[in-house]
């Protein structure tokens, strides 16, 4: 059990270190937050310090000179309060949004290089949450917490030292109540970090069912499934209640305890102080000031038990955004940079099996494509059509065999050269909310001649439409391009394709959501993509690829056939059934 315990606790301190490290770089302007919370903390027990002779000269003795210095001496004290808890306040504000802002680059950083089998595990909504939501909580431990632990702890010690040097004995009564406030908080850190814990999690739960309702909110009206979402909704949202209210309750048991301690310890400063033990009683000063010096010191002490809910919140954000600094980025061994090539292209004995999968979506696919020819992937669903597309870029790694890129391992070659050489036209083309001019000519360093973006959306058969918009190029598409029309994102992601220029291109079902008048636009503007390209086309619409240059007919994660169109139909196989069906169907 109390090793269980100390490794939590070992645990916790490498996290906090691990995070205070990511203030180093501002260790200036936070060093001056040090210095004047710890000159504010210090003029805290000058307060009853100035109490006593105040009452005593002023009050009991009548000294003028009491009486003239000691209003002076208070607006000055006041003063330098005053000034040292702005300075150190906005420090560690500076400091505290430079933090966020770093640790939000670095997780953004992390997540452009972590590999797609992270995003096939993750939910978006949680990594959302984690770089939003998060990565605020640990401000509060890097600082607040940081800021109220250096403060309080010097004031309490400063007004411990005075109550000492003022009365002893009674000090000695306050200092026996204290190490019950310790054993509170120690018994409530637990519960507060694994509340803490679990309130993250279920707010990166809650921002995963917003996400999906507000992209899929067509689909939820048309098919009535809005109390269903609701439901789903309220269920998540009120763990985000109990576990706050869990949270809050915890939080506020301290109170009462140090509430508690405080009366008592009160009303053992009346009974002693006045006398009433038999002892020599209090001056008025000494009483007030040492009264002062304990209503003074309690504040502190419920501000110190107080930074547990933080400072555990805080680590607790703080495991999950180190979870995501530590994933493994994609690993990149190949040494050979890849100039332009052919397109000449490679399959060998290739198995794959996906991360989370049973069976081989792939076994010993072999296949050729010379450079500039036009091969087409076919098949049922769940075939592999998609899994040969996607370890041509090396978004997943063949487990046996070899993919080959004129006669170069990919595995050999560095990815961003791989990568360079190709372009990507996708079912759903995905266009951000930016122009349509950057969405063509996104992944450039900079935006091309208008002469250029002329070209390529006219051979992408964009530009008819482009003209039309109201600013034309520079017309704003909206979130993921919804102020165009499903053709209209197809032919800004070919003139996207075709700005890169790159050797080797994959076409993946790029027309099967389109209606006929769109799909003809489309298919006149993939001709000129295809042009000159290797290009690997995966199709459900058997009819798209009639012209391409070899088909390969997939099943089952294997290729049963491969031939041309005309060959394929007269062996009377399983492509020639698909393609009969499919007319047949098409005809009805």
């Amino acid at each position: 059990m109390s090793s269980g315990s100390s490794n939590k606790e070992f645990g916790s301190k490498t996290l906090y270190l691990r995070l205070l490290a990511h203030v180093r770089p501002y260790w200036k302007q936070f060093s001056i937050g040090i210095l004047f919370i710890v000159i504010l903390a210090l003029t805290e027990p000058l307060i009853p310090m100035l109490l006593k002779p105040l009452l005593d000269g002023t009050f009991v003795d009548k000294d003028p000179s009491y009486l003239f210095w000691s209003p002076i001496v208070l607006i000055l004290l006041f003063l330098v309060r005053g000034s040292s808890n702005l300075i150190s306040q906005s420090a560690f504000a500076w400091v505290s949004g430079k933090l966020v802002l770093d640790l939000r680059r670095l997780m953004f950083d992390r997540l452009l290089v972590l590999p797609t089998t992270y995003f096939d595990t993750h939910v978006t909504g949680n990594i959302v949450s984690l770089i939003t939501f998060n990565v605020t909580q640990v401000t509060s431990a890097a600082t607040k917490v940081l800021m109220v632990l250096v403060r309080d702890s010097v004031t309490v010690l400063g007004l411990l030292a005075y109550m000492l040097y003022l009365n002893w004995k009674l000090s000695l009564l306050v200092f026996l109540l204290l190490p019950v406030i310790v054993v509170v908080v120690n018994v409530l850190a637990k519960r507060l970090r694994r509340l803490s814990r679990e309130l993250q999690s279920n707010m990166g739960e809650l921002t995963h069912v917003l996400e999906e309702t507000v992209k899929g909110h067509k689909l939820v009206k048309v098919f009535g499934a809005e109390s269903q979402e609701q439901a789903r909704f309220w269920d998540t949202a009120n763990w985000v209640r109990r576990l706050n209210f869990k949270q809050k309750v915890a939080d506020a048991v301290s109170m009462p305890v140090v509430e508690g301690i405080a009366a008592t310890m009160i009303a053992l400063l009346i009974y002693v102080g006045t006398g009433q033990t038999g002892q020599e009683p209090l001056t008025v000063g000494e009483f007030v000031s040492f009264l002062a010096a304990l209503g003074l010191l309690f504040p502190p002490i419920k501000r110190l038990t107080g930074i547990n809910q933080p400072l555990q919140r805080g680590i607790a954000a703080a495991e999950t955004i180190f979870g995501l600094l530590d994933e493994a980025p994609e690993l990149d061994e190949g040494s050979v940079a890849l100039g332009r090539v052919s397109g000449k292209l490679a399959f060998r004995n290739v198995n794959f099996t996906y991360p989370l999968g049973e069976e081989r979506a792939l076994k010993d696919v072999s296949f050729d494509i010379s450079p500039g020819e036009t091969v087409a992937l076919v098949g049922p669903s769940g075939s592999g059509k998609t899994t040969i597309a996607a370890l041509i870029p090396r978004f997943y790694e063949a487990e046996e065999g070899a993919i080959l890129v004129d006669d170069q391992d990919i595995e050999e070659v560095t990815r961003r050269s791989l990568r360079d050489n190709i372009s990507y036209v996708g079912q759903e083309s995905i266009l951000f909310n930016d122009t349509v001019a950057a969405n063509i000519a996104y992944g450039m360093d900079r935006l091309p001649e208008g002469s250029e973006l002329r070209r390529v959306a006219e051979a992408a058969h964009a530009l008819e439409f482009i003209e039309r918009l109201p600013d034309g190029f520079d017309t704003m598409v909206g979130e993921d391009g919804v102020r165009l029309s499903g053709g209209q994102k197809q032919r800004i992601a070919i003139a996207r394709a075709l700005l890169k220029d790159a050797p080797i291109l994959i076409l993946d079902e790029a027309t099967s959501s389109l209606d006929t008048a769109s799909e003809r636009h489309v298919q006149e503007a993939l001709k000129n993509l295809t042009e000159n390209r290797s290009t690997i086309v995966i199709a459900h619409r058997l009819s798209t690829v009639e012209h391409a240059d070899c088909i390969l007919v997939l099943k089952q994660g294997r290729i049963i056939e491969q031939g041309t169109h005309a060959d394929l139909v007269d062996q009377g196989g399983e492509y020639s059934k698909l393609y009969k069906n499919q007319f047949s169907n098409e005809s009805e």
